[in-house]
């Protein structure tokens, strides 16, 4: 069963979401939040699979909310998606550094809002290869662009599957890509995040992005 903690000030959504959520068999909302700071508490609280978050909230919004789940070693296994709309890029962008999983646009269809569940509760990161690129992609282009930091860590290797994790590539798209096993690609994968102390593979995409590993790109 996955374990869903709903964080949006705006109870109407938070019902629409919950009747969807709660209609699947697999899928259970524990708990629900109109601001950040009760999110954190019932995070510690109820340990739910995922937490979906607005971005936008009083008393504490979500990025800040996304900052402390993603600090507290309790909430380890918490993994943070993001509700947001297409005018928030700065916000989500800020989102995924502070330790976000990934997001999902607040008008979403739902099979894809319940499929975002799921991807999310196994650990993998919710990013739509086009949409991350544009997001992640102009925003970088909008900021003074960094020395390349920890590249050296990295084997030749590691830099190249970081820059296809960063394209939105699944495990096996990069062992197909690389002609390697998907244990090998996994394996490169895990050891990159590890160096650079990424959280999870949005963290590595956020990475590869401020580093200039993958060059950002403007909208068409």
């Amino acid at each position: 069963m996955i374990r869903v903690l709903l964080v949006d000030d705006q109870a109407l959504i938070r019902g629409g979401f919950r009747a969807l959520l709660e209609a699947e068999e697999d899928i259970e909302v524990v708990a629900e939040a109109a601001n950040g700071e009760q999110a954190v508490a019932l995070a510690v609280e109820h340990r739910p699979d995922v937490a979906l978050v607005d971005v936008q909230m009083p008393v504490m919004d979500g990025i800040e909310a996304t900052r402390r789940i993603a600090a507290d070693e309790r909430l380890r296994e918490v993994h943070v998606v993001i509700l947001t709309n297409y005018g928030l890029d700065e916000y989500v962008f800020d989102a995924l550094r502070a330790g976000a999983g990934g997001f999902l646009v607040k008008d979403t269809e739902p099979a894809d809002l319940l499929q975002g569940v799921r991807v999310a509760a196994r650990g993998d990161a919710l990013l739509s290869p086009a949409i991350t690129r544009r997001l992640i992609g102009e925003y970088v282009a909008r900021r003074p662009q960094p020395e390349p930091a920890g590249l050296d860590v990295l084997t030749n290797r590691e830099r190249e599957v970081t820059a296809l994790v960063a394209r939105g590539m699944s495990n096996d798209e990069i062992a197909a890509h690389m002609v390697i096993s998907p244990t090998t690609a996994k394996t490169h994968v895990s050891r990159a995040m590890t160096k650079l102390h990424a959280r999870d593979r949005a963290q590595l995409v956020v990475f590869a992005y401020e580093s200039g590993l993958v060059a950002p790109r403007s909208r068409p």
